[in-house]
């Protein structure tokens, strides 16, 4: 399907009028029963966190908003997915190879059509949190 063809079967014409003034998302928080593994793991993957709180409060910065990992007795995230928009898809190339290198699954990097044209590739982490990672094609 083209992205004509796409947009006209799935996007509503008019678009609704959005009921607040957003400017993005501030952060992302994952909550894991495996804290320290899961540090290790996106530590592996991003480098060190820029942002450490006493024992238990972890973040990096992604782009402009904050992705923060905290412990939980009740498990790991379920039903949760994070979507990281690359510049490039060599950045999207990149970034799958260093969560596949750090224990990740999933598969390889396509061309697909989502909301707009985007490299794409979906990935789970050790603990089961998805992981989107896309960038636009242009």
């Amino acid at each position: 399907m083209d992205y004509e063809s796409y947009k006209q079967a799935y996007f509503v014409n008019p678009a609704p009028k959005p009921k607040f003034e957003f400017v993005g998302l501030h952060g992302v928080a994952l909550y894991f029963q495996e804290y320290e593994k899961a540090v290790e793991f996106y530590t592996q993957v991003f480098g060190p966190p820029a942002y450490i709180e006493g024992e238990f409060t972890k973040g990096w910065q992604i782009g402009n908003i904050w992705l923060t990992l905290f412990p939980s007795k009740g498990g790991n995230p379920q039903n949760s997915e994070i979507h990281f928009l690359m510049k490039t898809s060599q950045e999207v190339e990149n970034l799958y190879q260093a969560f596949i290198d750090a224990g990740a699954t999933g598969d390889k990097p396509s061309d697909q059509l989502m909301y707009e044209p985007l490299r794409y590739c979906y990935l789970k982490d050790p603990f089961g949190t998805g992981i989107l990672i896309v960038s636009k094609l242009k």
